[in-house]
């Protein structure tokens, strides 16, 4: 089993009739080293296996075994759990496409056998119906999940068709297409899935097959919403099951965040195949509205436990914020598919702070615990809940797996799958988007290009891009500027050179490259505060911590004896310095000149202005670590913002 040679990866957009920039092959972006190789080989030798764990532990396995008849029993679980095992099966795919690994391989081997005998002869699959009530299939799209799951089987069957040359899924997969098709196409039913997923699924699948039947049947499920059909789940309504407002006509992200954000993921897909300005139109006004109003500093989206929903505007609560993992990946997911129609470097920029912060802070360092949710905030005792599993009031925690298992197999797809999102070509030449130690290939005019990326990004801000190989024409590097970076140096093989930044927001050396040749950008990567908006009321008056594209936070582990972080405060007139320092496996921290507020406990909560003295304070010295890292010595207390000395 080889994948074909220049096999895509998550998304090919080489067809695409609307794309700036094209992905690259998969095997032409390869991670080699640092930060992300490390999270990258814990993903392979612990998560993966963990994953399959914890799959047949919690009963998905076996659900697919009694689908088949290989055992008798009931169903366990929610009833999507198939999409779990489609999700690893996707995580597995990407990573045998890196490398081959036995144990992994037999695993999904496993895995893909039992996916293969619980199919039925009409191609129909979902072992939830199949068990538990076979006359009820596509009875309730609102809540069933039965295309959601599906859609994530189309994702797995491409990863393994592209990264490892295996049809197994594929096959199977194209048999229950056609029965969705038979149901829901032109001719069928008018309804839609209750969650999207499936949309971006069958674009990619056109982008696979070219049947022009995929990509029908996606924009019919796109087209279909916004009638107010939904009866919701639990009594959220249309909102919650995106079914509100039709989609060219949104303005607003609302409702269920990862459902809002796989529906936008698969509309953008489409209009890079079907080029319709007014669906892109939409999409520009849902991530204007979205990035303005609705989104943590951490990249975190959903303010709302209730309903795991957006909130409105400017509602951002630090400690009682959902921000579950999924709807970080999903930004991810789009925020790549905006890059890819555009060129323009605020999508990448939006992505990386995902990345880091809201996507990176779910699993353990370890690499077999996940948070579900994301807070900002952690007060000492039992105040937030770690996941839907938990009951409202219950200590935060990191668990090995959760009840509700969406987030840890997608934690390992991203991972897996992570050099896909590094660069891009173009017919001018290469764009880096994301820092990593990495090797690039393209073609550029049907020449070999390849370049060697060094790098100690996060913690240092120097890229160094070097040549090994290229075309004999000039052709043009660009090199994304973070938001976050406010001065930087560029130099060519040692000589500093003036940086030309595009209107795009990358830096542009377009040159004749020889083997050898050198690219150097130096990105000042000095700790500084943060404000937020004033209309953010929940943090008004605070500052956060963030160094490079890491956000930071303060963890009472780190903190002086008898520093509370409730009463602590941060002095903005002093700037704050960092160290490197061998905590947490070897991460960079930040000391922060503070005060700390001796206010008793007996204090009354409120009383008159004019009879409430000045409190007390004394100078301490507050220690941040990297947001991604909290959480892992047991939970305590801990903060993002904090109040600065001059507001409180």
């Amino acid at each position: 089993m080889t994948p074909a040679p220049g096999s895509a990866g998550p998304v090919d957009n080489s067809q695409s009739v609307r794309s700036a920039l094209a992905t690259l092959p998969f095997s032409a972006a390869q991670i080699t080293g640092g930060f992300w190789a490390n999270y990258q080989q814990i993903n392979r030798s612990v998560s993966l296996p963990h994953g399959f764990a914890m799959l047949e532990q919690a009963g998905n396995l076996r659900n697919l075994r009694i689908a088949a008849g290989l055992e008798v029993g009931e169903f366990a679980g929610f009833w999507f759990a198939d999409s779990d095992v489609y999700k690893w099966l996707e995580a597995v795919g990407w990573e045998l496409g890196r490398a081959a690994d036995e144990s992994l391989l037999a695993m999904a081997d496993e895995a893909i056998a039992l996916v293969e005998a619980a199919q039925l002869a009409d191609g129909y699959l979902n072992s939830y119906y199949q068990i538990t009530a076979p006359d009820k299939r596509w009875t309730d799209l609102d809540h069933g999940h039965e295309l959601y799951c599906a859609g994530h089987l189309i994702q797995a069957a491409i990863a393994w068709h592209r990264a490892v040359g295996d049809d197994r899924l594929l096959t199977l997969t194209l048999r229950f297409v056609d029965h969705i098709y038979d149901m829901f196409g032109p001719a069928g039913r008018t309804e839609t899935c209750g969650h999207p997923e499936i949309e971006m699924a069958l674009v990619e699948l056109f982008r696979v097959t070219r049947d022009s039947r995929h990509l029908d049947l996606a924009q019919l499920f796109i087209d279909r919403r916004g009638g107010n059909r939904m009866s919701g789940h639990a009594g959220y309504g249309p909102v919650y099951q995106q079914d509100h407002v039709p989609v060219r006509q949104a303005t607003e992200v609302a409702g269920h965040a990862v459902r809002q954000l796989y529906l936008t993921t698969g509309a953008t897909d489409l209009v890079m195949e079907r080029d319709e300005q007014a669906l892109f139109d939409a999409m520009l006004a849902l991530w204007a509205d979205m990035t303005e109003r609705k989104l943590y500093v951490t990249g975190g989206l959903g303010s709302r436990f209730d309903g795991e929903a957006f909130g409105g505007p400017y509602e951002l609560p630090s400690d009682t914020v959902y921000g579950e993992t999924c709807a970080a990946i999903a930004s991810l997911m789009w925020n790549w598919r905006l890059l890819l129609i555009t060129g323009e470097a605020r999508y990448a920029d939006l992505f990386e702070r995902t990345l880091y912060n809201g996507v990176l802070s779910s699993p353990g360092l370890e690499g077999a615990s996940y948070l579900y949710v994301n807070p900002l905030q952690v007060r000492a005792g039992r105040y937030v809940r770690a996941s839907t599993d938990s009951s409202s009031g219950a200590e935060i925690r990191r668990p090995a797996w959760h009840n509700c298992a969406c987030c840890p197999p997608n934690v390992m797809r991203t991972l897996s799958s992570l050099g896909h999102y590094l660069a891009t070509s173009s017919e001018d030449g290469l764009q880096l988007h994301q820092f990593a130690a990495a090797r690039l290939d393209a073609q550029l005019s049907g020449q070999p290009l390849r370049v060697e990326i060094e790098t100690g990004y996060p913690w240092d801000g120097r890229v160094a891009v070097t040549v090994r190989e290229s075309p004999a024409t000039p052709w043009a590097l660009s090199m994304r500027v973070p938001e976050w970076c406010q001065q930087f140096t560029l130099s060519a093989n040692g000589d500093a050179i003036a940086p030309l930044v595009n209107a795009g927001g990358y830096v542009v050396v377009n040159r004749t490259w020889q083997p050898g040749d050198q690219l150097v950008l130096d990105f000042a990567m000095e700790p500084m505060f943060v404000a937020p908006n004033p209309r953010i009321d929940a943090v008004r008056g605070c500052v956060a911590l963030q160094r490079g594209p890491l956000v930071y936070c303060f963890e009472s582990h780190d903190q002086q004896a008898g520093v509370d972080l409730l009463d602590a405060q941060v002095v903005t007139t002093e700037l704050p310095t960092a160290n490197p320092y061998d905590l947490l496996g070897g991460i960079m921290t930040i000391h922060v000149a503070g005060r700390m507020s001796d206010r008793p406990n007996s204090e009354p909560l409120y009383r008159p202005l004019d009879e409430a003295p000045p409190a007390a304070s004394r100078p301490v010295d507050l220690l941040a670590i990297p947001y991604f890292a909290w959480g892992n010595r047991g939970m305590q207390s801990m903060r993002v913002w904090i109040p600065q000395v001059s507001a409180w």
